[in-house]
């Protein structure tokens, strides 16, 4: 945001991660920069908002938390030529499932808090560009506003990244066990994973991605938040948590925690109901996992 000047337009995905959102609206939007939140999906869309301020297209994807697909390619495409960066937020897939800037990205952005330390002890991230000049601008920010990791935090993060492939083949495997028992369960209405056939993505997140991850989403049936709320009270493996992409399995409530901060109507408006419920789907053995989930359901229809 501080490559940004007053003035400067961001066309971003309007399914975004609360804190973000939070971030660009409540702070970066007083500096005189516009935000645009529009379905990224939509070639269409993206061109009724790009003009000459066009300076940024902000992406997540998979997107948080109903992992939305975004094809990257045909985004960049849209707006090449025109001196506009595109960035992608990656956490979700990290880069042993997805690698953006050989999908013509500008610029990756990672929390490595999360897949790539993987074990939800650290606060880190980075930013990853392929041209120099670029790299050289946000060092020289970077360094000047102070934005510089601790050797401990390092530490953990190389001591991590050790692991990530082995991991993330645990995870995703997990993922899709974890997907396709919620899918058939009576008390859930719908399941966010786009490695169902059904997910409208599917078929671009085949091409962009190796696999699909360890990050869904589920709606019940009952779409009441007192009915979300006690099935994430009734887990017992499952821990309340707004992070993710540790070893262990963590479920969360976007509505009153991560997405909080987004408008009811924003958020219902990409499918934030409710009774959404978020899982980080960890390494620990799937059979257990999904026992943990059928007991906790069991209240639930």
């Amino acid at each position: 945001m501080r490559l940004l000047r007053p003035g400067d337009e961001v066309i971003a995905t309007h399914d975004l991660y609360g804190g973000a959102y939070r971030l660009f609206t409540q702070v970066v939007a007083a500096y005189g920069i516009h935000f645009h939140f529009v379905d990224l999906s939509d070639s269409a869309a993206i061109r009724q908002k790009l003009n000459a301020r066009t300076r940024m297209i902000w992406m997540e994807t998979p997107t948080n938390p109903t992992l939305k697909i975004l094809d990257i390619r045909a985004v960049v495409e849209q707006v090449c030529g025109q001196h506009i960066w595109v960035a992608v937020d990656n956490t979700f897939a990290s880069p042993y499932l997805q690698n953006p800037l050989e999908l013509g990205a500008d610029i990756v952005m990672h929390a490595l808090t999360k897949y790539i330390a993987g074990h939800s002890d650290l606060l880190m991230g980075a930013v990853i560009v392929r041209d120099p000049e670029l790299a050289e601008r946000l060092a020289f920010i970077q360094n000047t506003c102070g934005a510089i990791p601790g050797p401990q935090d390092c530490f953990l993060t190389l001591r991590g990244i050790k692991t990530l492939a082995l991991r993330m083949q645990r995870h995703c495997e997990n993922g899709r066990a974890v997907a396709e028992f919620l899918a058939a369960h009576p008390a859930v209405q719908h399941v966010y994973w786009p490695g169902l056939e059904d997910h409208p993505g599917h078929v671009v997140a085949k091409a962009q991605m190796r696999d699909f991850g360890g990050m869904l989403s589920f709606r019940l049936v009952d779409d009441r938040v007192e009915r979300a709320l006690a099935l994430m009270r009734r887990c017992r493996l499952f821990a309340l948590a707004e992070s993710l992409g540790g070893v262990e399995s963590l479920i969360g409530h976007p509505v009153t925690m991560t997405h909080g901060s987004i408008p009811k109507a924003a958020r219902e408006a990409v499918g934030i109901t409710d009774s959404l419920i978020r899982l980080s789907v960890g390494i620990e053995d799937a059979e257990d996992l999904i026992a943990d989930l059928e007991q906790a359901l069991a209240g639930a229809h």
